[in-house]
């Protein structure tokens, strides 16, 4: 039976060197509950090393998780990247960490906190998540379709580290799933000013619990997988955007 899902498809953890120390897997999923979003995408920079604890804490609160990763092509554009299973997102995950150089520190960035599901630390990623890959953004948009992801454009409204905003354009050969927009763009000033080429979604990019929810995105869907949220952004089998 098709029903509406509320969605926010770009949640940051404790895992980004930008995301708060509060943002562990129990409070994300619990806030989320709070208010009423069912489908949640886990984002964290460049990794999906906290994806797992995620999904528990989700089975858990009865919140569809997708694991993902918001990666960072060599021309600084963000990327949404999910998928259904944590196996999938952590193949991407190493992917990524190929074309990945440079070690985080800690006090110009913050700590980059793997968890487990209770939030207990289990040790620090010493990566340069908040860094720049070398793969190309059309390497990493062909690498997430070949794993059966969705591939979407991070907050093509913000000047920084958007599509629009380091390109000035969207590519034509470019194979998005959809663009997103941040809280501070709604859906109808998005469509003006983007047109009707790719579907439009917008999310909370919450680096902070007080932030989850602050844009959503309605589905009319069968379940809160990848597969269904294609069928909706494609249009196809009574599947569709609730907006």
């Amino acid at each position: 039976m098709l029903r509406v899902f509320k969605a926010d498809l770009h949640v940051h953890t404790c895992l980004s060197p930008c995301g708060e120390l509060e943002m562990a897997p129990e409070s994300i999923t619990l806030e989320a509950r709070r208010r009423d979003i069912s489908i949640l995408g886990i984002c964290d920079h460049n990794s999906a090393e906290n994806t797992p604890a995620l999904f528990e804490a989700g089975r858990h609160h009865r919140i569809a998780v997708l694991p993902g990763l918001e990666v960072t092509s060599r021309e600084e554009v963000h990327v949404l990247a999910l998928f259904d299973r944590v196996e999938t997102a952590l193949e991407m995950q190493r992917a990524v960490y190929d074309h990945l150089t440079g070690e985080n520190d800690e006090e110009a960035f913050g700590p980059q906190v793997v968890v487990n599901s209770r939030g207990e630390v289990l040790g620090f990623n010493p990566r340069l998540l908040i860094g720049a890959t070398t793969l190309s953004l059309e390497d990493i948009v062909s690498r997430i379709h070949e794993l059966e992801g969705l591939a979407v454009a991070a907050h093509v409204d913000r000047e920084s580290y958007s599509l629009i905003g380091q390109l000035g354009i969207i590519p034509d050969n470019l194979n998005l799933d959809a663009l997103e927009v941040s809280p501070r763009t709604t859906l109808a000033e998005a469509r003006a000013r983007y047109g009707g080429r790719f579907p439009l979604t917008t999310s909370s990019d919450a680096h902070f619990l007080r932030d989850i929810g602050a844009a959503v995105t309605e589905f009319v869907l069968e379940e809160g997988t990848v597969p269904e949220i294609r069928l909706a952004l494609q249009g196809r089998d009574g599947r569709r955007l609730g907006h």
